[in-house]
């Protein structure tokens, strides 16, 4: 568990929970799902006495949940947001938690490494008035990756207030909300969307990888030259692909909720708290645009993937068909010389030619031009011609 508390630029650090909320701030509780587990009550007194308020039962069993889709909820006092997040990428395990009893399971995932990135975990956010409560999985990079990017983003927000305090005659009334420019989010519900981004970012970069390996196997199904023998992997890969879609439009719900939630909060009075509601508004359809360029992608890569077996099962019928052209221009080629052949070997008494000392050039010659004139003729109607590649 880290906990983080944000007044104006100034971050903190702390590893234990905190008793009051700061001046003119707010609170980042981030903590790992089996200690939340473990620690539920403690967590939700200490929400109690910041807010006055705690979660909801239904809500617990949501954030400790580690199959439940992304969704969104509210209430009078806090919104829940879950949102899937994808594996890292060097590593090829899931964590699953069975029940509210906190087993868990890690299950091997096969395929290329891009294709075992498409497994994801849920990260749970409790938005508060001054309180931002999130649950992640056990060693969860964005948590990681985030803390470090708010405390730079404090420690330049503190170095660049202070270069500009000696030269500025109206620091001494500078807002600490106007700290949002500076990489701080303002309120818990600006720090939310800006994890939020932060995930889907990480889709957007999955792209990268998903086309590389498709195109890659794309060039194999074309390839006349080689036999395609791994239908095992872009069966797995149609499956990802078609898994990553349904989570996508998981994702693109939940955000449109919360949007929609947006736009029912009690109209802003002053100005900096209209710009503040801009931005949660700006930043949410960003995500949005973002999750649709992800669906738009994979939708693309599975009618991409679908033509590419079809034009592969087309080839190989072309090819066939061709084998099959050719092998029955050869078969039409010696079918009269067979029919000569078998004429002269009847057993009768008289056959013409065959007492002749001329006979057998005789056949073998009109055998021969028998076989050029169809050939030839073949030739011109293209049943023997190669068909370019």
């Amino acid at each position: 568990m880290r906990v983080f508390t944000v007044s104006g630029t100034h971050v903190q650090d702390a590893l234990s929970l905190p008793r009051a909320l700061p001046e003119n701030g707010y609170v980042w509780i981030a903590c790992a799902r089996s200690y939340f587990l473990s620690e539920q009550q403690h967590v939700q007194e200490t929400l109690q006495s910041l807010t006055g308020h705690h979660l909801l039962d239904l809500h617990v069993s949501d954030l400790l949940n580690g199959q439940l889709p992304s969704r969104f909820d509210l209430t009078s006092y806090y919104d829940v947001l879950v949102f899937r997040r994808l594996a890292a990428s060097n590593t090829s395990e899931r964590e699953t938690i069975q029940s509210p009893t906190g087993l868990k399971s890690k299950t091997k995932l096969s395929g290329p490494p891009a294709l075992r990135r498409v497994d994801t975990s849920p990260i749970g956010f409790a938005v508060f008035d001054n309180v931002l409560l999130t649950v992640h999985p056990d060693d969860c990079a964005i948590r990681e990756a985030y803390a470090a990017r708010l405390l730079a983003a404090s420690s330049h927000g503190q170095t660049t207030v202070a270069a500009e305090l000696p030269s500025s005659p109206t620091s001494d009334g500078l807002d600490d909300r106007s700290t949002g420019a500076r990489g701080i989010p303002v309120t818990p519900a600006d720090m939310m969307l800006r994890m939020v981004s932060q995930v889907v970012d990480v889709y957007l970069d999955l792209r990268r990888d998903l086309t590389r390996q498709l195109d890659h196997w794309q060039a194999e199904l074309i390839n006349p030259d080689t036999r395609f023998n791994n239908w095992s992997a872009l069966l797995e890969a149609r499956l990802s692909l078609h898994h990553l879609d349904e989570i996508c439009e998981d994702q693109r719900s939940a955000m449109q909720d919360w949007l929609e939630s947006l736009n029912t909060w009690t109209p802003p009075t002053s100005n900096a708290l209209i710009k503040e509601h801009e931005i949660l508004k700006v930043r949410s359809r960003d995500v949005l645009e973002h999750i649709d360029r992800v669906v738009h992608h994979v939708r693309r890569l599975e009618q991409s993937i679908e033509t590419a077996v079809q034009i592969h099962f087309n080839a190989q019928s072309n090819r066939t068909n061709e084998t099959m052209r050719t092998l029955t221009s050869i078969t039409a080629i010696f079918l009269p010389l067979n029919l000569i052949a078998a004429i002269f070997g009847m057993n009768f008494e008289v056959i013409p030619l065959l007492h002749d000392s001329a006979g057998f050039w005789w056949t073998i010659g009109s055998m021969l031009l028998i076989a050029a004139t169809l050939a030839w003729l073949f030739w011109r109607k293209r049943y023997l011609a190669r068909s370019g590649r």
